[in-house]
């Protein structure tokens, strides 16, 4: 697979066709890289793995934002230069599908997912270097935000996640819209402000595109 063909993914041993080159562009087609996000999912998550009827939506938007369709993304408030939000109930799946889907866009580059837990714990032990070490250049996607233990370092105690989103929105604003910040959660606007203030809260809204499970989604793990 080379740049040019990044709608031609293969996986063990199977190609997949997301859509087609046409008119000097890749015409995407959904129902395709559908097929190729269930068969990516069972290779990383098991065989128990599928692509829920009712998610169809919500990856609807999330796939236009990924191959960067401008005009759905405006059709759905999305702005393609922010990172996404990815909020909704305990085991809906917000984790697996940001695990999942930065493989159709082989050609972009790709970001690292990490439990905010991880981070947090990484400062109580290091302190300050680590919001300096996620507060980069690099991409990211912070896990279950919002939920991680309080920060404490010698004695101080830090709003850890908060720092490092405060770190990024500057960097956001100062690299031209070129570094992007992921974020999963369980939690809604309210619940994110009473635990980060609102200032981070403020920052946030200029840093994602929030997309929203439907409140009552399932649990998938059970």
């Amino acid at each position: 697979m080379t740049h040019k063909t990044p709608h031609i993914i293969t996986e063990g041993g199977v190609q997949y066709h997301l859509g087609e080159f046409r008119n000097n562009e890749i015409q995407y087609d959904f129902e395709k890289m559908l097929i190729y996000l269930d068969a990516k999912g069972k290779l990383l998550f098991g065989e128990k793995f599928k692509i829920h009827r009712e998610d169809r939506p919500i990856l609807y938007r999330l796939c236009s934002y990924f191959i960067k369709d401008q005009k759905r993304c405006e059709k759905f408030g999305i702005d393609v230069d922010k990172g996404i939000l990815l909020s909704g109930p305990v085991g809906c799946g917000k984790t697996s599908l940001m695990k999942l889907l930065r493989y159709i866009v082989p050609h972009q580059r790709p970001y690292e997912m990490v439990p905010c837990r991880n981070i947090t714990f990484s400062f109580n032990h290091l302190g300050y270097k680590t919001i300096e070490e996620f507060g980069n250049t690099s991409f990211f996607c912070f896990d279950d935000l919002g939920v991680e233990p309080p920060g404490r370092f010698y004695g101080k105690d830090c709003n850890v996640m908060g720092e490092v989103l405060l770190s990024r929105y500057d960097l956001y604003l100062n690299t031209k819209r070129k570094i992007k910040t992921h974020a999963t959660t369980n939690l809604n606007a309210r619940e994110l402000e009473e635990r980060y203030g609102n200032r981070v809260r403020s920052r946030m809204r200029e840093l994602f595109n929030l997309v929203a499970f439907d409140k009552q989604s399932k649990d998938k793990r059970v």
